[in-house]
């Protein structure tokens, strides 16, 4: 009976102390986005040294659960994921002014992707001796830039730079994962054709699947009823995703058609089908998704980063040849990307998009996902972390030094852009700002005829008094 009594509230005591730290992280993640506006430092940094942090604290406690962390950190790298890339799918608009914008973030994500991780298969063959396949496997986690870091580090950028970020990191997270996968699963097939002719009918197949279930789920969810049905249409992108997954296909494509599709309705609803869809609940449902999947993935990217955090061993900056071919990673980084972004914007300035090309959750969630029978008794897992943390110190100088803010609006823009969003016409809006400047211009121009008037009068005044 006082076993039971005792191991009860050990257990009562644990569930508290686990809700206190859990709340803290929460509280601290609010801390450092707020720092992170005001100092330009990476908010995902501050997560990944509070969790270093952490670490410490369990060291000294001497508290380990290792297999506890990863499956933890397996599973938030993909919650997050999807809640990352949905975020970004429902911000982006589809127009035939953003094409320019969509075809170049493809082509550089494409590229980079191919460039930097034939070149880190090279290094990594050359450096530690390892199979080519194997080698290539190592590399692609190390060849994706990170949208998790990247779309909550670009919102001081000008709207331009700011979108070609957000889709050339969501594009280099799917391609990068696709890439993996198709790899891992075709290691051993000795025929090219048969994998190109397998690569080919899987992106087929899922971009096929992908309209389809994106225009089911948008019909059914704008007819459902009762408050609560977010969550709900979040648990069945989840588990497509993961259905998916069991398939061997792109899962992540599912998640980016839907939420292409459903913040761009009126592209993809027309002729006859457009009277199939509620332009109000689907607005309603959009905006309710936004604030919910904003949330969502703040708060699984902050224990995503915290919890990996709490695996870093800072030992490893101390070995200088693991070091040493981390740079030269980085430097595969920026030496290719400085070229692609000339290629592509040689009129323009490529500052600071030249250094924002981060590494972080699905270099490690990939890492993790590597097969037993691709592992690497050589490579040094260290390696990863220096990337990571590198190319965050870079991009926070490189936003610091180069950042960017939109210009001040002129009064007639502010009034513009407030009476658009209360759905006015332009011509309202023209007539109005016209009508308060003509306002202005006659008031001006009254000011003018008085002003003599009143100063001959004053001089009359004073030729009329009498003199002494």
């Amino acid at each position: 009976m006082s076993f039971n009594k005792d191991f009860s509230l050990y257990l009562t005591m644990n569930a508290y102390n686990l809700i206190i730290a859990l709340s803290c992280v929460i509280i601290f993640s609010h801390i450092f986005n707020f720092v992170s506006k005001r100092t330009k430092v990476p908010s995902v940094i501050l997560l990944i040294l509070l969790g270093v942090g952490i670490k410490l604290v369990m060291d000294f406690y001497e508290y380990s659960q290792d297999a506890l962390i990863f499956s933890t950190l397996e599973v938030l790298g993909i919650v997050g994921l999807i809640m990352i890339v949905l975020e970004a799918a429902i911000d982006l608009e589809l127009s035939k002014e953003k094409w320019p914008i969509i075809w170049k973030s493809f082509v550089v994500a494409l590229l980079s992707l191919m460039v930097c991780a034939f070149s880190i298969s090279f290094i990594i063959n050359q450096v530690f001796h390892e199979d080519p396949i194997i080698s290539l496997v190592y590399a692609i986690p190390l060849s994706i830039m990170s949208s998790a870091i990247v779309i909550p580090s670009v919102n001081g950028l000008f709207e331009d730079k700011k979108e070609f970020m957000i889709y050339e990191s969501t594009f280099s997270d799917i391609l990068g994962i696709m890439f993996f996968y198709f790899l891992i699963e075709n290691v051993g097939t000795e025929n090219t054709g048969t994998v190109v002719y397998s690569i080919i009918g899987n992106i087929v197949i899922t971009i096929v699947i992908s309209i389809a279930i994106s225009y089911a789920l948008v019909l059914l969810f704008q007819r459902l009823v009762g408050d609560v049905k977010l969550f709900m249409l979040i648990a069945v992108l989840i588990l497509l995703y993961a259905i998916g997954k069991q398939l061997h296909l792109s899962s992540l494509v599912i998640i980016l058609v839907f939420g292409l599709l459903l913040n761009n309705t009126n592209l993809f609803f027309f002729g006859k089908i457009k009277s199939w869809i509620d332009s109000k609940m689907i607005s309603g449902i959009l905006k309710d998704l936004h604030l919910v999947t904003r949330e969502s993935a703040f708060v699984v990217r902050t224990f995503f980063f915290v919890v990996f955090g709490t695996t870093i061993d800072f030992r490893a900056l101390l070995n200088l040849e693991i070091v040493g071919v981390s740079l030269i990673i980085v430097a595969v980084f920026y030496i290719s990307r400085f070229l692609l972004l000339k290629a592509f914007f040689l009129k323009k300035s490529i500052l600071p998009e030249l250094f924002i090309t981060p590494r972080g959750l699905i270099t490690v969630l990939l890492f993790f996902s590597i097969p037993a029978h691709l592992e690497s008794d050589t490579f040094n897992s260290d390696i990863i972390l220096i990337t990571i943390l590198t190319t965050s110190i870079i991009m926070t100088w490189g936003l610091i030094r180069f950042s960017e803010t939109e210009p001040e609006l002129e009064p007639e823009e502010v009034i513009a852009e407030a009476l658009e969003k209360n759905n006015q016409s332009a011509e309202e809006v023209s007539y109005f700002v016209s009508r308060m400047s003509d306002e202005a211009e006659k008031q001006s121009e009254k000011e003018t005829k008085t002003k003599p008037e009143e100063e001959i009068e004053g001089q009359g005044d004073s030729e009329n008094e009498p003199k002494d």
